[in-house]
């Protein structure tokens, strides 16, 4: 019989050459090459699909970015399981809306499944509702959403009812050095520059509980906290016991954004990092970071699902919600036409189990604690945090050098094998190492480390002539 899809028998071959090839991790086409390739004139009559998916897959070859190689260092992103990849696909073929339980019933309960699985291994209270979302920017949304109507509620106003107008001054706090992303989150909830109280960070960019205290004193009404599990620079973890402490004190409501470092809750020798988060009211974490699930794919996580509830629940006579029915996932997220992520999330984590999940992420903190070790030896390198997670931070032992640091990192990216990017953080030009791909191990960081003191002693000997 012909087959009636060769453009996704093309796709799989693809897929195999493209996973298991030696294409370099960075992108090397232009944004004009890029241009001239995919900026045609609007065709007036169709092409054959399999001719289209040719023209597809040559007009993005070069400028595509292989983060799910072992060797991408340059941002927290993971590597795409083979099984969640697959599970993804079938996501695209079943082409299953999975707003409410009668238009996606599998993929509601495999909602369900997943669900109960999170909170077990990130111990989490089993009674917390979960929203399926894009990535932590909504997870965080979503949380913070709950927030704003608990926390207003708690002074008697009725956001449901007159939403923000005349509402008593909502106070948030967060580290002066906290992830944009929350920020963003915050901008999308109707919160201002007036809102939101930026707390004294210390070294490492986390909140300092002292400081936090100092500026709950000097507020009252309505407030929430928002706090860091693995800071996206340094992976530290701020204070929980300290800050829901003082939650509990001025009646705040209290986030975690735990994007990846949430999942530092699966090992014991580093419950002392995480020990109190389970206190805090909500929880965002990434799906497409450690768990390395396909993009897009974040969670969040609120003890009160009522609260979450309350500020996600989309009602209409249309949508004719049975009694009977399994998990709505639009009650609990911001999308009513969305994609299944739950099947990708179900495949994973059955293929991985508990102690897969473990022993990549004790393998990723090992070999984050490797690279340390192995550049102590590397003159003219430094390690600027102490290694609690997954995330490095190397800059030159000289400042003075700073202004390097762009073409070493371009000299380190010549290297099929690595990729890396500059960043500015705390008033230094830096390379930020994040060690997040589920190939990653400790002998391909040996060989990095070693990369990196050849790289300088080429920079240097340039710069000296």
């Amino acid at each position: 019989m012909r087959n009636r899809f060769p453009d996704l028998e093309r796709v799989k071959a693809y897929a195999d050459s493209y996973r298991s090839g030696d294409q370099p991790i960075h992108a090397d086409a232009s944004a004009a090459e890029l241009r001239r390739a995919f900026c045609l004139s609007l065709n007036e009559k169709g092409l054959n699909g399999a001719h289209v998916i040719e023209e597809l897959i040559e007009a993005a070859s070069g400028g595509l970015v292989r983060n799910t190689d072992p060797g991408f260092f340059a941002w927290v992103m993971g590597a795409s399981d083979p099984v969640g990849v697959a599970a993804d696909w079938l996501v695209s073929i079943w082409g299953q809306n999975s707003a409410i339980y009668q238009t996606a019933p599998a993929a509601a309960i495999a909602e369900e499944a997943v669900s109960a699985w999170l909170l077990d291994l990130l111990d989490l209270p089993k009674d917390s509702s979960v929203a399926f979302v894009t990535g932590a920017t909504m997870a965080g949304f979503v949380g913070l959403a709950a927030a704003r109507g608990a926390v207003l509620k708690r002074y008697g106003h009725d956001f449901d009812e007159v939403g923000l107008q005349g509402a008593p001054q909502v106070s948030i706090y967060i580290s002066d050095d906290a992830h944009v992303s929350n920020f963003s989150a915050l901008r999308y909830l109707g919160f201002g520059r007036s809102n939101i109280v930026t707390v004294s960070s210390d070294k490492r960019g986390l909140m300092m509980p002292d400081a936090l205290a100092k500026e709950l004193a000097q507020h009252e009404g309505p407030q929430i906290i928002i706090s860091q599990a693995g800071h996206i620079n340094s992976g530290g973890f701020e204070d929980f016991v300290a800050i829901s402490r003082l939650c509990r004190e001025h009646n705040a409501w209290m986030h975690v954004d735990g994007a990846f470092g949430l999942w530092a809750r699966v090992l014991e020798e580093k419950a002392e990092l995480t020990c109190g988060l389970e206190l805090a009211d909500s929880w965002s974490v990434d799906g497409h970071k450690w768990l390395q699930l396909p993009y897009d794919s974040g969670f969040a996580i609120v003890r009160d699902p009522q609260a979450h509830m309350r500020a996600m629940t989309k009602d209409a006579g249309y949508l004719n919600i049975d009694p009977e029915d399994g998990r709505n996932p639009a009650n609990f997220g911001p999308e009513l036409s969305r994609r299944a992520r739950g099947f990708a999330a179900w495949a994973v984590i059955r293929s991985l189990g508990r102690d897969g999940i473990i022993e990549m992420v004790r393998a990723h903190c090992s070999a984050a604690t490797r690279l340390r070790d192995e550049l102590s030896s590397v003159s003219g390198l430094s390690v600027l945090n102490p290694v609690d997670l997954n995330q490095l931070i190397i800059a030159f032992e000289d400042d003075k050098k700073d202004v390097q640091m762009p073409e070493f990192a371009r000299r380190i990216n010549q290297h099929d094998g690595f990729f890396v990017r500059p960043a500015q953080w705390k008033s230094r030009q830096v390379l930020r190492v994040s060690i997040i791909s589920q190939f990653a191990d400790e002998a391909l960081l040996v060989r990095f480390a070693e990369f990196l003191g050849e790289t300088l002693i080429e920079l240097d000997a340039i710069q000296s002539v």
